[in-house]
C-alpha cells in the first residue's frame, strides 16, 4: 500500500516542482513510512514530477516505485496491489524485469496493449502511467474504487494524489466548499460521483481512467468497466452455482495472500469476515485475527466470534484473537479520524473501524477483510425491503401480512416508492427530506441530488434490486464504505485486502437468479454465499445463516447522554462552532439534539435521530477542520 502524487505545469520551475512534489509525499508519509521517491521529467510540454511513497509489502527488495522502462522511459507509479501479477507476467516474459513485483507487470502489460491493459488486472490499484513518446499521462483506478485517486487542474497546471490535502499544496489554493453538494451530502451520508465536498477537487471515477493530453493541456475521463446486472445466466441452478462461486471464492482469498510479510484478519460474528478468515486460515493457521468489542450488548459480537472459533477448532487452533474494546471515549477520536478521511462521511462505522485498525497495525502490516459481499450480493436490508416490495402486489393475502410484520416500513415505502431508480435507492435511507434541508441549511436542491456521473450504466430490463445493486456498488461502495476502509487503515499505515470484492465474483454475482441472493422465502440475504460456505464446509450453519449485524457503533446511546459527550463534540452541539461557520441553523441542531433518543434504536435500524445528528456532528467538524482553521 503507498501513496502516489504529480505535478504537470508549464509556468513552475523544475526546483519548485521537485519541492512540492517532495512536500505532497511527507503529507502522505502515513501511507508509506518504508520509502519515498520524487522523479522529474521535462520536455517541450512542459514539466513533470511525480512521487512515491511505500508500504512495503510485497517485493521487498526491488519494489520501489515509480518504475521506468529504460527502452522508452514509460514510467509508472500505482498505489495497491495486483494480485494476479503472477499469471499476467507470462503475458510480458520476454520484456526485461527490475522487480519481482507486481506493478512493474502492470507497466509491460500497457507497452504492449495499451490503456487496454485495464481490462487485465485483478486487483486494488490507483495508478498513473506517464507515457514520454504518446505525450500521455494516464490515471486510472480498480474496477470498484477500492484505491482512492484525486486530481484538480488550475491555471498553475494539473495535479493528482491519493489523498487531498497534497493538491492545495501541488497548485497553491485555498480549500473552499462546494455548497452545490450540500444537500447530497446531508440527504445520502456522503458526496457520491466525480465531484466532492471541496471546491475544485475531483475523483477519478471507479472503474475508468483519465487521460490527460501533455501538450494540449487538456483531459477526458473514460470507463472501462461498467457493472451490468441484467445478463442472467439461463439454467443456472443452486448446486451448480454454489459450486462455481465457491470455486471463485477460494482462488480470490488465494491471490490476496501474496505478500512478503504477515498478513493478519478482521473478523465479526457475520458470514463475510468469517468466511474470509476461514478460507485464509486453511492457508495460514497461526493468523491474528481483530475483533472489535462493546459494552452495550446489542452491538457486541465478540460472544459469537468466539463460538465460531471454538467450532471450528481445528481450523483455528493457532489461531490467536485480539479483541479491541471500543467504549464511549473512541468519540474523542472523531476530529481526527474526519481528518484522516478528509471527506465528510457520516458512517458509524469509522470509530470502531478506526480503533481496530490501529491494533492490527501494531503487529502486521496488512489484513484481510469481508468488505464487498453485501454490495454485489445483497446483503442489507434495503435490498430485502426493495424485493418484497417488488413483490407486494403478486402475493396472497396471507403473505402479505407476513411481509408487513417483517418489514414495518413495506407499506409507507410502497406509497412514495419512485420508478426512479437513483430516487427509489435512496428512499429508504435518507436522512433529511427537502423541508428540513430547507430549514437546517436554506437549500433544499443542488445542481442535482444524485450526480449522474455517480450512475451506473442501466439498460432498464434490470430487476429493481439490481438496479439498486449497480448503483450500490458503483458510488456508495467506492465514496462511503471503502473510502472509509482506505484512509483509516492508512491513518495508521496498513494495508486492508478485500477478496469478496474481486470483480470475478461480482460479474458471477450479476449472472444469478435474483432468489439466490435476495430470498424472500426463507427471509435471507446473500443467500447463495451461506449456502455455498456451509455446503463445502467453510462456515457452520448457525454462523453462515445468522441474521446480518451490521457493524456500527451505539450511536443513539451515547448522543443520548450529551452531557457525557467529549469536548470537540459538545462544542458543536452547544457551543458557538456551528453559529460561526454559519451555514447549519443553530436552533435546528439544538431541536435535534434534544429528540436523540436510543429507545426503540438498535444496530437494524435504518434511519434514526441519532443518524441526523451524527452527520451535523461530522459535516461541523469536517468544516472547522479544513475551512476554518
Amino acid at each position: 500500500m503507498c501513496g502516489i502524487s504529480g505535478i504537470i505545469s508549464e509556468r513552475a520551475s523544475g526546483e519548485e516542482l521537485f519541492r512540492k512534489v517532495s512536500g505532497m509525499c511527507k503529507m502522505q508519509g502515513h501511507r508509506g513510512p518504508d520509502a519515498r521517491d520524487v522523479r522529474f521529467c521535462e520536455a517541450a510540454w512542459g514539466r513533470a514530477a511525480f512521487g512515491f511513497v511505500r508500504l512495503a509489502i510485497l517485493d521487498l527488495e526491488t519494489g520501489m516505485q515509480p518504475i521506468v522502462c529504460p527502452a522508452d522511459d514509460t514510467m509508472i507509479l500505482c498505489n495497491g496491489q495486483i494480485y494476479n501479477y503472477i499469471e499476467l507476467r507470462a503475458l510480458v516474459a520476454d520484456q526485461s524485469f527490475v522487480s519481482r513485483g507486481d506493478i512493474e507487470v502492470a507497466l509491460h502489460l500497457y507497452r504492449k496493449k495499451g490503456i487496454g491493459f485495464l481490462n487485465d488486472l485483478n486487483g486494488m490499484y490507483a495508478g498513473a502511467i506517464f507515457d514520454p513518446s504518446a505525450k500521455k499521462l494516464f490515471l486510472f483506478r480498480d474496477r470498484f474504487g477500492i484505491k482512492p485517486l484525486y486530481y484538480m487542474a488550475g491555471e498553475d497546471g494539473f495535479a493528482f494524489s491519493s489523498e487531498i490535502r497534497p493538491l492545495f499544496t501541488a497548485l497553491d489554493k485555498s480549500p473552499g466548499i462546494n455548497e452545490k453538494r450540500l444537500p447530497t451530502y446531508f440527504i445520502y451520508r456522503y458526496v457520491p460521483g466525480g465531484q466532492t465536498l471541496f471546491r475544485d477537487v475531483m475523483r477519478v471515477p471507479p472503474g475508468s481512467y483519465l487521460e490527460y493530453d501533455l501538450e494540449a493541456k487538456t483531459f477526458a475521463v473514460h470507463r472501462y468497466w461498467n457493472y451490468h446486472t441484467d445478463h442472467q445466466k439461463a439454467g443456472f441452478g443452486l448446486e451448480k452455482a454454489a459450486g462455481e462461486f465457491f470455486e471463485i471464492f477460494q482462488n480470490a482469498v488465494d491471490i490476496r495472500m501474496r505478500a512478503d510479510v504477515e498478513l493478519g484478519g478482521f473478523i465479526s460474528g457475520g458470514i463475510d469476515s468469517s468466511s474470509v478468515v476461514a478460507a485464509a486460515a486453511e492457508r495460514n493457521s497461526e493468523m491474528r485475527l481483530y475483533t472489535a468489542t462493546f459494552n452495550e450488548p446489542a452491538y457486541d459480537e465478540l460472544a459469537e466470534v468466539r463460538r465460531f472459533l471454538k467450532y471450528h477448532n481445528k481450523r483455528f487452533s493457532k489461531a490467536r484473537l485480539y479483541p479491541v474494546s471500543c467504549g464511549k471515549e473512541i468519540l474523542s477520536d472523531l476530529p481526527d479520524i474526519i481528518a484522516a478521511i478528509e471527506e465528510p462521511v457520516s458512517l458509524g462505522t469509522i470509530l470502531p473501524t478506526d480503533r481496530i485498525c490501529r491494533a492490527a497495525s501494531r503487529d502486521v502490516k496488512a489484513v484481510l477483510t469481508g468488505e464487498g459481499a453485501d454490495e454485489i450480493f445483497a446483503g442489507y436490508r434495503k435490498f430485502m425491503l426493495e424485493a418484497a416490495a417488488g413483490e407486494y402486489s403478486r402475493l396472497s393475502p396471507f403473505m402479505k401480512s407476513r411481509m408487513r410484520r417483517r418489514f414495518p416500513e413495506l407499506e409507507s415505502y410502497l406509497a412514495k416508492r419512485s420508478k426512479d431508480p437513483a430516487k427509489r435507492y435512496i428512499q429508504a435511507e435518507a436522512l433529511f427530506d427537502e423541508k428540513e434541508l430547507e430549514r437546517m441549511i436554506g437549500i433544499s436542491k443542488g445542481e442535482e441530488i444524485f450526480p449522474q456521473d455517480a450512475m451506473p450504466e442501466l439498460s432498464g430490463r434490470e430487476h429493481p434490486v439490481n438496479a439498486s445493486i449497480a448503483i450500490e456498488s458503483r458510488c456508495r461502495l467506492p465514496d462511503y464504505v471503502i473510502l472509509r476502509l482506505d484512509k483509516l487503515s492508512m491513518r495508521h499505515s496498513l494495508e486492508t485486502r478485500t477478496p469478496l470484492l474481486d470483480y470475478r465474483l461480482a460479474e458471477f454475482a450479476a449472472g444469478l437468479p435474483l432468489p439466490m441472493k435476495v430470498n424472500l422465502a426463507m427471509e435471507r440475504e446473500k443467500f447463495i454465499c451461506s449456502y455455498a460456505f456451509v455446503k463445502h464446509g467453510l462456515l457452520d450453519a448457525k454462523t453462515a445463516f445468522r441474521r446480518k449485524q451490521p457493524f456500527t457503533f451505539p450511536m443513539a446511546n451515547w448522543l443520548a447522554e450529551p452531557d457525557s459527550l467529549p469536548e470537540p463534540i459538545r462544542e458543536v452541539l452547544f457551543g458557538e462552532m456551528v453559529k460561526r461557520h454559519n451555514l447549519i441553523n443553530p436552533e435546528f441542531v439544538e431541536k435535534l439534539t434534544q429528540r436523540v433518543t436510543a429507545s426503540g434504536v438498535g444496530p437494524q435500524t435504518l434511519v434514526s435521530d441519532a443518524d441526523r445528528l451524527f452527520s451535523i456532528i461530522v459535516f461541523t467538524l469536517w468544516y472547522q477542520e479544513f475551512m476554518y482553521k
